[in-house]
């Protein structure tokens, strides 16, 4: 048995203990045999008595010298990697990584054999396990890169989508609409009777479920958008609707008038980059079910119709103040220069009006001369001179139906637009309005953030004693100070997109004013021209006095037609019982 106390084993006769201490070993240089290890052992103690040496003596141990030999080739000395031994077995060096052939087929690793010989197919690269090569003969390079295998084209699908086709970046960001209101007809009874117009629209636009589609909207419908429109874009000139007539509203010409001003607003409401967009718009041209779902969008949003709307969005107050004030001279520019444009575009209006109804009482003249002349011819025994008379009557009815046309394009193609510029004025004012309420709005936020700091400083002079109310007010500072933010930049917004819109009014008003003029002198003209033909063809007739037969007219069968309401069938009415 083993002494644990004792550094080497002790013989079983022998009584003298003897200890060994090892020592570590220098490792042999590299181009030498391995050798074994020398120890030194400690000389045995003088101690020969029988007796066990006690644990208090202290062992003594002898220090061998260590030799050290150089290194070479090893920077690292000791540290670095040791050298093989000629008992070791030599590795072969590691083979390179090869680049894979077929980017999207997964070989399998060869074994180590495989990998270790270098196994390789006559082209160059490693031996394809899969037998590839051998079933696939349509590769006619093997000594290049492995080509796809070809892939069939697609089939159209049997089934057809309903979706719009694809366009492009512009037109998706810049959509076209093409809006028409049409069909006007009278519904309802005696107390609730309305007229109702059809909306057919055509658009680019990705936001609607159809490229065309078409909706039933009545006046107040209109009213609706163009107040909604103002609320949910406050600066922005809204184009308005033609106003509202409680006398003569069913009349064919105020109809016709009213429903080529609505088609109008449409279109210049489609037209313009950002009123396009709104929600409220896409509701109106598309929804089936209208009254309903405007009554459920108010219901959500109860505050919608009000044009404070948006600045009630921010939790600011919108304050009237006293009167305003412009700052800017731009601004106070421009509404100088609109209220002197709305007094001339009233006196043109007025003027206009004055010609239109000088051309109706023409036209009434005309009918009423026409009525006289065919009196005469009646009464007139020789043909010779009942003819040009009753020719004459012809041609002033003629006349009378030229001048009542002349004077419903006048109305329709510059008399409507000098009254929508005089509403699109209106417009602007009510943007200039929404303009100082958000002024007012500013400045109402700047007094309240004013209060706060001076409750603030009240309170931080009185030192730590209401910490809890210091707390509050700070908080309440903050508050203040975010809704002045909210409003300068509100403010200072409007006044941008104002410049803008009235920018685009000044460009659209020479456009649609170039445009209204010149077909207002094109109508002039082709009136003028209908007149002339018919006066000449009328002279050509007197002059061939030789033939008898030129104002020949074959009798006219009496009918039971009724009798009209113009001038010329009264006139006719009184002539036939005349003579009766």
């Amino acid at each position: 048995m083993e002494d644990p106390w004792a550094d080497s084993a002790i013989g079983g006769e022998s009584n003298n203990s003897s200890s060994t201490v090892p020592q570590s070993d220098d490792t042999a240089p590299a181009d030498s045999t391995a050798a074994p290890s020398t120890s030194s052992t400690l000389t045995p103690s003088t101690n020969t008595s029988s007796s066990r040496p006690s644990r208090l003596t202290p062992r003594r141990l002898v220090a061998q010298p260590t030799r050290l030999e150089a290194v070479e080739d090893d920077p690292l000395g000791p540290l670095g990697a040791s050298t093989p031994t000629a008992t070791d077995t030599p590795l072969a060096p590691p083979q390179p990584p090869l680049k894979e052939q077929l980017p999207l087929r997964t070989t399998l690793s060869g074994g180590p054999n495989q990998i270790g010989s270098g196994a390789r197919r006559p082209g160059g690269g490693l031996s394809d396990p899969h037998r590839i090569e051998e079933e696939e003969p349509y590769n006619d390079n093997p000594s290049g890169p492995r080509q796809p295998p070809p892939v069939p084209p697609a089939l159209p699908s049997p089934v057809r989508t309903s979706m719009q086709p694809s366009v492009s970046i512009e037109q998706a960001a810049n959509p076209t609409f093409h809006i028409s209101v049409g069909d006007p007809h009278k519904v309802g009874d005696l107390t609730s009777s309305h007229i109702v117009y059809s909306v057919r629209t055509k658009t680019t636009s990705k936001a609607y479920k159809q490229p065309e589609f078409e909706v039933k909207r009545r006046y107040r419908d209109f009213l609706w958008l163009y107040n909604t429109l103002h609320a949910n874009n406050p600066g922005v000139v809204v184009p308005p609707p033609p106003e509202k007539q409680a006398v003569g509203r069913f009349e064919s010409n105020f109809v016709e008038a009213r429903r080529a001003a609505l088609e109008k607003m449409l279109n210049k409401t489609a037209a313009h980059p950002t009123l396009q967009h709104d929600a409220d718009l896409k509701l109106f041209l598309e929804s089936e079910a209208f009254n309903i779902d405007v009554k459920n969008k108010e219901r959500k949003e109860p505050h919608l119709g009000e044009s404070k709307g948006m600045l009630s969005t921010f939790g600011i107050s919108v304050g009237s103040g006293n009167k305003f004030v412009e700052q800017d001279d731009w601004f106070h520019d421009r509404r100088v220069y609109l209220d002197a444009l709305e007094n001339q575009l009233k006196g043109l209006l007025k003027a206009m009006d004055s010609m239109v109804a000088q051309r109706k009482a023409m036209a009434e003249a005309a009918g009423e001369f026409s009525a006289s002349l065919h009196a005469l011819s009646t009464v007139e025994l020789s043909p010779t001179l009942s003819g040009p008379l009753d020719a004459l009557s012809e041609l002033q009815l003629t006349i009378r139906d030229v001048y009542d046309r002349q004077a419903q394009q006048d109305v329709l193609t510059f008399g409507i637009i000098i009254e929508e510029y005089i509403r699109l004025i209106g417009s602007v004012k009510q943007a200039f309005s929404q303009r100082q309420k958000a002024f007012y709005s500013w400045h109402s936020a700047e007094s309240e953030l004013q209060k706060r700091k001076a409750s603030q400083d009240k309170l931080l002079r009185q030192g730590k004693s209401q910490q809890d109310r210091l707390n509050q007010v700070n908080a309440e500072v903050a508050d203040a100070e975010r809704k002045v933010h909210q409003a300068r930049l509100l403010f200072e917004d409007m006044g941008r997109l104002m410049r803008a819109e009235l920018d685009r009014f000044e460009r659209e008003k020479v456009e649609d004013f170039k445009s209204g003029v010149e077909t207002f002198l094109e109508s002039a003209v082709e009136a003028q021209k209908e007149l002339i033909e018919k006066w000449e063809t009328f002279l050509m007739q007197l002059d061939a006095e030789d033939d008898e037969t030129v104002f020949y007219r074959p009798p006219v069968v009496q009918t039971n037609k009724p009798a009209g309401d113009t001038a010329v069938d009264r006139a006719r009415a009184r002539i036939d019982d005349d003579s009766d």
